[in-house]
């Protein structure tokens, strides 16, 4: 039985608000692709970053900033193929131009970057 003196319990605190939902119209507006990371070489104004030249296929090549320095070395990337959010805007990073973004799983006090099961072109839709 209760104590009808005892204070109420406390309501229990709201869950905290997850990121926004998009729409799959909002989804379709981002292009996705592999690519194949050519070079990649330590920031020269960052500890943090890596500034990576990645083929996107076509002829093209990006270079993208990443944060994932403490997580890879820089011989171990050459070569590697990876998932390049292409339609991204760019973005100057501690004074050197970012054309996209490789995306990365995060967790456990680690980063993998998203990488293709088997090898395509670079160039290869991501859907």
């Amino acid at each position: 039985m209760t104590d009808p003196a005892a204070p109420a319990p406390a309501p229990a605190p709201a869950p905290a608000p997850g990121p926004a939902k998009v729409t799959i119209d909002d989804f379709r507006k981002l292009e996705f692709k592999t690519g194949k990371v050519i070079e990649c070489v330590p920031h020269s104004n960052a500890d943090k970053l890596y500034v990576l030249k990645v083929d996107v296929g076509g002829g093209e090549t990006r270079q993208v900033v990443s944060g994932i320095r403490a997580y890879y070395q820089a011989e171990e990337l050459v070569g590697k193929h990876v998932v390049v959010v292409m339609n991204l805007q760019s973005a100057m990073l501690r004074g050197v131009e970012s054309q996209g973004m490789v995306l990365a799983a995060s967790g456990a006090g680690t980063v993998s970057l998203l990488t293709p099961v088997r090898e395509v072109p670079p160039g290869s839709k991501v859907s």
